[in-house]
């Protein structure tokens, strides 16, 4: 038997959950010899249903994660254990783990000080005991090859894809006046450059924004500019319902995130025939190709030229969707499992 450390079933969604999820619900498709391991406070309920779930042990957590899963595997034999977040039990070695990034080392000030220490010294010994490495883009394969010095024969990359629910709405109609951006309040998301940008869009547009994702309680328009007023509306974390909704009223998703491993939003965007304008850092090129404006995610004025260019062309923006649409077909999460079952096969 193959095990799944699915510890994911415990937390929220975000996108490390997602692609633990949505991988596991095909790999459930794919093979009969695969059990997920899940500790008790299970939040993903109607994932778990769809998967063969056993839950061990007592604790929850990473005391969970460190000892009361790789107790029971010891018990039972010493199997495989396939981990899809970013951590792994420390002390159990035949195990294939995920990285989906290092940002926690380029982008320090996103994170806690514990955070960041406690990935500094638990990453290098989990890949120094691990058969495998996943990771999700060539881009964050060459970050870690050149961060750690790990060999590239044992990475192997599975893209991130979008979810079936979200697709292109068949209503017609023109879409509202808004931008969209979706992601969470840490600094490497660029929110702040989001703002200055979309704040020197000329008003005469009568462009509105709205950002939905969690935010800190602290976090609101004004610590940016006073001058916002009533253009930008911070919605909070919204149901993957109302987000699709979002993306398809949407004129146009701005992602200009100065970091990602992936960067799954724009996809999801393109998918409900949304256009999209993101940045051209990280791993945004190797993933969006030529389906999106990109722009430097440090250069404000280049971000509100695109915003501008796409609100006075209405032929560029239904060619970002015509693009868009296609781009989204080299992604499959039923290939990303298929290709995940290869590697399983191969440790």
């Amino acid at each position: 038997m193959i095990y799944i450390n699915a510890r994911f079933l415990t937390q929220d969604m975000t996108g490390v959950q997602r692609f633990a999820a949505e991988l596991c619900l095909q790999l459930a498709r794919l093979r009969d010899d695969v059990i997920f391991l899940s500790p008790r406070d299970i939040k993903q309920v109607d994932i778990a249903s769809r998967l063969n779930v056993k839950v061990v042990g007592s604790r929850s957590g990473h005391l969970w994660e460190q000892w009361d899963l790789p107790f029971f595997l010891r018990k039972n034999g010493c199997p495989l254990l396939v981990n899809l977040g970013n951590t792994a039990p420390l002390l159990y070695l035949n195990k294939v783990i995920t990285l989906h990034d290092i940002s926690y080392l380029r982008y320090p000030k996103t994170y806690s000080w514990g955070f960041r220490y406690c990935y500094k010294f638990f990453i290098p010994l989990l890949l120094g005991t691990c058969k495998k490495l996943l990771t999700v883009s060539g881009f964050s394969r060459d970050e870690i090859c050149s961060q750690y010095g790990f060999s590239r024969e044992k990475i192997h990359i599975i893209h991130n894809a979008v979810s079936e629910k979200f697709t292109v709405s068949h209503e017609t109609g023109l879409r509202r006046g808004y931008f969209l951006a979706v992601s969470s309040h840490h600094y490497h998301k660029n929110f702040h450059g989001l703002l200055a940008a979309f704040n020197k869009l000329p008003e005469k547009y009568e462009m509105h924004m709205i950002v939905a994702g969690s935010t800190h309680p602290n976090y609101q328009p004004l610590e940016f500019d006073k001058n916002l007023g009533n253009k930008v509306s911070f919605v909070g974390r919204v149901s993957d319902e109302e987000l699709v909704d979002l993306y398809r009223n949407a004129f146009c998703f701005l992602f200009p995130s100065l970091y990602e491993g992936f960067g799954l939003p724009p996809l999801e965007a393109q998918a409900c025939g949304c256009p999209v304008i993101a940045s051209n850092a990280a791993a945004m090129p190797e993933v969006l190709g030529e389906s999106a404006i990109l722009v430097d995610p440090l250069n404000d004025d280049a971000l509100t030229e695109a915003m501008e260019k796409l609100v006075l062309d209405p032929k560029l923006r239904e060619s970002l969707i015509a693009a868009g649409t296609e781009n989204i077909e080299r992604f499959s999460w039923l290939l990303s499992a298929r290709q995940l079952s290869c590697v399983i096969d191969s440790v």
